[in-house]
């Protein structure tokens, strides 16, 4: 018994070293460098840093607009995924069902890069198809990627969509899961369209629209590189500016190491913080 722990063990190793040396040394490196008022050789340890930090007003609108984002991005995505999913699982046509899904999931092999530049021209104020379609119904063109009223609108509209591709796919794997006879025997009670999607496949797939969340949750509160792709690295006044940007804007520009680990160090909080509060929460609720 006890070789056959030590051969488990082995194998683990060397997951163990890189998870070591690439996650949790630099975790613990950040936290002890965030005490650090030094700003210099040495090392003197002190709150400073994050003193500083929720008395800066830059970080604190990067902060309420990650938490807005995080709040609304993953809910409406997993939202929209499930009736596609339902949708695309209720196509009888293999063909038809397999080119829709294609189709779908095109976005989550594309570039990010020329996603961003897609999005860019479909906002554009001046000859985007968006503001053509808002100018049928009697809209004004609306500046979406200048305009700070705007910008997180546009944002989170763009975000939304990119996030499609991949909670469809793990979805309608989900749904493709559930054994038929449900679906049978709820139509033999003449249980209607709405009841059934209610109670059997919400009810089965729970466990993935969890996952598929929690996923979503965390990308959204390291959410950058939308922010940067879709306008071109401004922040429009700090009107999309994210936690992230704030510490490399920190990191890289400013070169204040203490306070970009400091709110390192916070996001990590809030990240762990959020994913355990929403497990903790789902434990009853989802179906096993």
């Amino acid at each position: 018994m006890l070789k056959k722990n030590r051969k488990g063990y082995l194998y683990l190793l060397p997951a163990i070293l890189i998870l070591g040396i690439f996650v949790f040394y630099p975790i613990i490196n950040t936290i002890i460098f965030s005490f650090d008022e030094t700003k210099a050789k040495g090392f003197v340890f002190g709150f400073g840093s994050y003193k500083y930090l929720f008395q800066d007003k830059r970080f604190i609108q990067s902060l309420f607009n990650t938490v807005i984002y995080a709040a609304i991005v993953p809910a409406l995505s997993v939202i929209i995924s499930l009736l596609i999913a339902n949708a695309l699982a209720n196509i009888k046509n293999e063909k038809v069902r397999g080119m829709f899904q294609s189709i779908y999931f095109l976005p989550y092999v594309t570039s990010l890069v020329a996603i961003g530049i897609v999005w860019s021209w479909l906002f554009n104020s001046e000859y985007g198809i968006i503001n053509f379609i808002l100018g049928k119904v009697g809209i004004s063109p609306i500046n979406w990627l200048n305009d700070p009223k705007y910008a997180m609108i546009a944002l989170i509209i763009f975000a939304v969509w990119k996030s499609l591709a991949f909670n469809t796919l793990i979805l309608t794997t989900g749904i493709a899961s559930i054994n038929p006879q449900y679906y049978q025997a709820a139509k033999i009670d003449q249980a209607t369209s709405g009841t059934i999607f209610r109670k059997i496949t919400v009810k089965l797939v729970s466990p993935m629209i969890a996952y598929t969340y929690v996923i979503s949750l965390i990308a959204a509160f390291k959410v950058y590189t939308e922010v940067y792709v879709l306008f071109g690295g401004r922040t429009l006044d700090g009107a999309v500016s994210t936690v992230v940007r704030y510490i490399i804007d920190r990191f890289y520009g400013d070169q204040d190491f203490p306070l970009a680990f400091a709110a390192s160090v916070v996001l990590l909080i809030i990240i762990l913080t959020v994913t355990l509060v929403q497990k903790t929460v789902a434990r009853n609720k989802i179906h096993y």
